[in-house]
């Protein structure tokens, strides 16, 4: 049976959709619902799930991770399911720049790992769900969640063919790299000692 491949214009209009629907701040939006003031203004600034932690707010981080990650598998199953394999992927991709780049926040956004697990599990849950296993054995280990989300990442490609998905090999790479970018300033308070654990506020 032959592969069926989306139109250059179909492909299009799902990452537009897709990036509009990663775009939207949910750690903001979290922070906002349950008073905490303006997540950006707070811990590290970041408008993820980590830095919701940090104001110790359980819920909200926990609400945080659920719907930035469910917005990266949203639009993967949705792409799938209207369109195609390819326009999962694309969407995927698409959702994952919308959090890394969000035009309602003038292109500052978070760092993408929810979003980038929550993609991979809608794309192939297997390998999906090794890459958050990655996560949590780093996180229980040395208590860090940018180390975790750097070993996390760099290890998807490999997790991809190991479990026999070597077609998602392309696409995680680039998103591991857009990570690591964006890790930068953590890399560096890796190195210095002086990176936050997971937990600590402020």
């Amino acid at each position: 049976m032959p592969e069926i491949v989306t139109s250059p214009a179909a492909l299009i209009a799902c990452a537009v959709l897709a990036y509009l629907l990663g775009a939207v701040p949910f750690g903001i939006v979290m922070a906002r619902v349950f008073g905490l003031g303006d997540l950006r203004q707070i811990g590290s600034g970041n408008i993820g799930a980590t830095n919701v932690l940090r104001t110790g707010n359980k819920a909200a981080a926990a609400l945080t991770l659920v719907l930035d990650a469910g917005k990266g598998a949203a639009a993967v199953l949705a792409a799938r399911a209207l369109l195609a394999e390819d326009a999962a992927q694309v969407a995927g991709g698409a959702a994952f720049l919308g959090h890394l780049f969000p035009v309602w926040l003038r292109f500052k956004g978070g760092k993408g790992v929810a979003t980038f697990l929550g993609t991979l599990l809608a794309l192939a849950f297997p390998v999906g769900l090794a890459a958050c296993g990655t996560w949590l054995l780093v996180a229980v280990a040395a208590r860090y969640s940018s180390l975790s989300a750097l070993v996390a990442a760099v290890a998807a490609p490999v997790w991809a063919v190991v479990l026999g998905r070597a077609d998602l090999v392309a696409l995680a790479v680039v998103l591991a790299a857009l990570i690591v970018e964006r890790h930068r300033a953590n890399i560096a308070r890796l190195l210095a000692g002086t990176e936050p654990r997971i937990g600590r506020k402020g």
